[in-house]
């Protein structure tokens, strides 16, 4: 019995100090993934501007606002969008004076300014249309173009690829730091996910600029050693 109980703890003993050393036998490594994506929503505002001098009659000036803005939905709908993607604004009034040095009013003015809004997933049509607002400008509409912005919302479908890249090339980095070191890759003792990155193409900052970005990800991952 005594023999047996002396042989039993020696085996506990060993089995703890094998796993101690399995715990401190360990390569942390970082794993990159990268993947170039598409924007798939485009969000673009036109604003639209009708002034006139403090004689001018506001109502003359609210149908004007309402006429440069059907002519510009009409173009923007006629150019292949749909009605469910253009969203038209409340339209802005703004009485303006200007005084001289004495504080005397010297002349009034009524500025009306409206916005249209376009939300797409068909954001490369948005930089063709852009351009045929020029026409409307030719015609003497007063409008802002503002640059569209472009965004990424499909990362969760592109995830775990993500994911499984990184993983796998964080194993190529262990393994040849494993190699090296005349000792084998065990299983993961643990992983951390660092967050998703995504930036427009040639960008250091900023993600909504440009159409096609650059998604990327580090997980920092500790593998065990064996011999």
């Amino acid at each position: 019995m005594l023999s047996l109980g002396i042989g039993v703890a020696g085996y506990f003993v060993g089995q703890t100090l094998y796993n101690a050393k399995v715990g401190i036998n360990t390569a942390e490594v970082k794993g990159l993934a990268e993947k170039r994506v598409e924007a798939d929503l485009a969000h673009w505002q036109i604003r639209y501007t009708v002034s006139g001098s403090g004689t001018t009659p506001v109502s003359e000036l609210y149908e004007k606002s309402e006429a440069d803005r059907a002519r510009i939905v009409s173009l923007i709908l006629e150019s292949g969008f749909e009605d469910a993607e253009v969203s038209p604004g409340v339209i802005d009034y703004e009485k303006k004076e200007f005084r001289d040095d004495k504080q005397t009013l010297v002349e009034e003015r009524h500025e009306l300014v409206g916005s249209i809004d376009v939300e797409t997933r068909k954001v490369r049509l948005v930089s063709e249309v852009r351009s045929k607002l020029n026409r409307l400008i030719a015609q003497g509409l007063d409008i802002q173009n503002d640059a569209p912005t472009y965004h990424f919302t499909k990362l969760n479908e592109i995830k775990p690829e993500m994911v499984k890249e990184a993983t796998m090339n964080a194993r190529v980095a262990a393994n040849q730091f494993a190699s090296d070191a005349g000792v084998k890759v065990g299983g993961i003792r643990d992983a951390r996910q660092g967050g998703f990155v995504i930036r427009d193409v040639g960008e250091e900052y900023g993600d909504t600029k440009r159409i096609e970005k650059d998604v990327r990800l580090v997980t920092t991952i500790t593998f065990y050693l064996t011999d």
